[in-house]
């Protein structure tokens, strides 16, 4: 296997190399990618053990399909990660595991291919070639639904990344109650329950009390401390069982079409092709997910090359006895809650999966594992899947109806589907692979709707600034010459007018959101000595206190609702203004609308004189940013005053 280009682009202790590239020491790659496969392994185990059940596999396949899934994950997990060649594999920290929306299908085609009182293995031929002709298809398109990423704006990917997390937790809640739920006839269900919920909550603690006490390495392998402390604990009280370690082979090898060659329906291969394009989905917003993550920004290309990645992994599933392959959800979540951004931690975890696949009692000692201590860890990982998701809906304008009807709409099919499963059931056979998921029917639904609002027919762009007294909506900012576009947004900023001259360069705007991020960028991006001069062009607080600015910063600094400051406050915010002058050379401004009341005015004024230079410079130029932020959703207020009044009937209810 020959890696990425990537891997050879610098020295591992190079300052320059992006985290997603440099690779930890021996030690902690090691250790890192084990907590990844204790993370995934729950996960990896569960479709080969519904679709064994499902078809009435004996436990001897079963243990050769459980072989097999890990054996392939881990080959599917370093052609993501490390890549192969430069156009297969987006080489970012993404486990690779069995995509759950196949789980049905799969069964519906074992069954279908299996002849009455046949061997129930009979069908697995049939499956197995709809797997291989799902994933050639998706890996020769990848590239053309990677230029489909306009459909995928952050209302999407934040939506379907939000329901990704709250729907996962239902599973981390039946790992949860697993001790009550298989316990034998006749055992008290309650006291179960309570102690599953024990592990899972002592698992949860764990985790956060380690991250809250430990810096560095300690913190980043929280989640295996919870699993290792937790399970001993379990094990001490009888709770853990590893007899089936004694049982298992040493070793238990995989090889190709093990239950004879593949066998290709056109029924079973479209019925694949629908869940791969799902998975699809689910693998987009994975990379944008993890993109967020590590810091790396998402073009079509990464897109692309983790769609190749899936299509390959799942035209190998297919060869060596799997499933179709798609990113792990939960071990996005452990990226962000680790914070090891190191791609090449996955790969040492892929390299480990493969070592499972090949060792039954290696993958024994891990499946033994009290499920409830599995699903406290899980419930910290896939509730961090959520924030990431959420951060991304904060990018969202949500005062356009459009996006909040997209955001309600998806989340609330999804968790109707998640908390009330059996309606798949009364559902035609194709429709199940839709509602079967509240990952899928979210993620299909954002994306529908986002096309229907923001793609088909005419859009009524929102209106965004007065000119000459008249409200200009989007597609009339974007035909302004510079002067115009100057003249209507350059009451964003004091002094100088550069910022709004460059923003204008930026046209056409997709969306107010773009246009409001045009005007942060050039604020940012902008020389030292510019960013000064803007900063400078300002009216320190002491001033506007006194009511010395002009008419604009007076009404910005009024907006607090503060009342009159008596002399001894004024002398203190005028002695904390000119020691600020004294040290940086620059007024002192605060965006006031942030401050809840005078007393938090008058510490903050002294923080920030007692601040460092450096920090001082990046928070002063904050400032700036934030009142052109500020002056810019008044413009839109302006321009929009129904709406605008609507929104503020719903902010005050509380």
């Amino acid at each position: 296997m020959t890696l990425g280009r990537d891997a050879k682009a610098a020295p591992a202790g190079s300052p320059h190399r992006h985290p997603v590239d440099q690779v930890p020491p021996a030690g902690k790659l090691a250790v890192l990618g084990i907590q990844h496969v204790l993370a995934f392994y729950a996960g990896a185990v569960v479709v080969p053990l519904v679709i064994a059940s499902g078809l009435g596999l004996d436990s001897q396949t079963l243990v050769h399909l459980i072989n097999a899934d890990l054996f392939t994950c881990g080959i599917a997990t370093i052609i993501q990660s490390a890549g192969l060649g430069p156009k297969i594999g987006v080489k970012l920290p993404l486990i690779q595991g069995v995509t759950f929306t196949a789980v049905s299908p799969l069964i519906a085609i074992g069954i279908a291919a299996t002849p009455a009182g046949a061997d129930p293995t009979t069908g697995l031929a049939t499956m197995y070639g709809s797997i291989i002709a799902a994933g050639l298809v998706t890996f020769l398109i990848a590239p053309y639904f990677a230029k489909l990423l306009r459909f995928f704006p952050p209302v999407v990917t934040g939506t379907l990344l939000t329901v990704m997390g709250i729907t996962l937790i239902a599973v981390s809640a039946g790992d949860i109650v697993s001790l009550a739920t298989y316990a034998p006839e006749g055992a008290e269900t309650a006291a179960l329950t309570l102690k599953g919920l024990a592990y899972a909550m002592g698992t949860l603690a764990l985790i956060v009390a380690v991250q809250k006490i430990f810096k560095g390495f300690m913190s980043t392998i929280s989640v295996l401390v919870g699993l290792v402390v937790m399970t001993i604990l379990a094990f001490s009280l009888g709770d853990a069982n590893f007899s089936q370690v004694s049982q298992s082979a040493w070793v238990g090898v995989t090889t190709p079409f093990f239950f004879g060659l593949p066998k290709f329906s056109l029924a079973a291969i479209v019925s694949m092709l629908i869940v791969m394009a799902v998975t699809a989905v689910e693998t987009t917003g994975d990379v944008f997910a993890t993109g967020e993550v590590v810091g790396k920004r998402i073009t079509p290309n990464h897109v692309a090359n983790a769609l190749r990645a899936d299509g390959l992994s799942t035209l190998l599933g297919g060869v060596l006895n799997s499933f179709p392959y798609t990113c792990f959800a939960q071990n996005v979540g452990l990226v962000r809650l680790t914070r090891v951004k190191s791609r090449w931690v996955v790969t040492a975890a892929g390299v480990l999966m493969i070592v499972l696949g090949l060792l039954p009692k290696a993958g024994a000692i891990v499946a033994s594992i009290p499920a409830p201590v599995i699903g406290g860890a899980s419930l910290a990982m896939f509730a961090n899947v959520a924030v990431v998701g959420i951060q991304t809906l904060g990018k969202v304008d949500m005062r356009d109806n459009r996006n909040a009807v997209i955001v309600s709409t998806s989340i609330g099919l999804a968790m109707l589907v998640t908390l009330k499963p059996d309606i798949a059931s009364v559902l035609p056979s194709w429709l199940q692979i839709l509602f079967g998921s509240g990952v899928t029917i979210g993620a299909l639904t954002a994306f529908l709707l986002n096309i229907l609002f923001f793609h088909i027919g005419k859009q009524d762009a929102p209106d965004l600034a007065i000119v000459n007294g008249r409200a200009v909506d989007l597609d009339e900012v974007n035909t302004m010459d510079r002067g115009a576009f100057v003249a209507a947004f350059s009451g964003m900023y004091e002094g100088p007018k550069w910022p709004v001259e460059r923003a204008w360069e930026h046209r056409p705007f997709a969306d107010a959101t773009a246009l409001r991020r045009a005007f942060e960028d050039e604020v940012l991006a902008a020389s030292t000595e510019e960013q000064e001069a803007l900063i400078a062009s300002y009216t320190d607080i002491a001033a506007l206190v006194k009511g010395e600015g002009d008419e604009r910063a007076n009404a910005d600094t009024a907006a607090l609702g503060l009342g009159d400051f008596d002399e001894a406050e004024i002398a203190e915010l005028s002695a904390a203004s000119d020691a600020y002058r004294e040290k940086f050379a620059r007024p002192l401004i605060v965006r006031v609308t942030r401050l809840a009341d005078r007393e938090q005015l008058m510490s903050a004024v002294w923080k920030r004189v007692e601040s460092s230079p450096a920090r001082e410079a990046r928070f002063a130029l904050g400032e700036v940013i934030d009142i052109a932020d500020e002056r810019f959703d008044m413009l839109v207020a302006d321009a929009n005053p129904i709406r605008t009044a609507w929104g503020r009937k719903f902010d005050q209810v509380d």
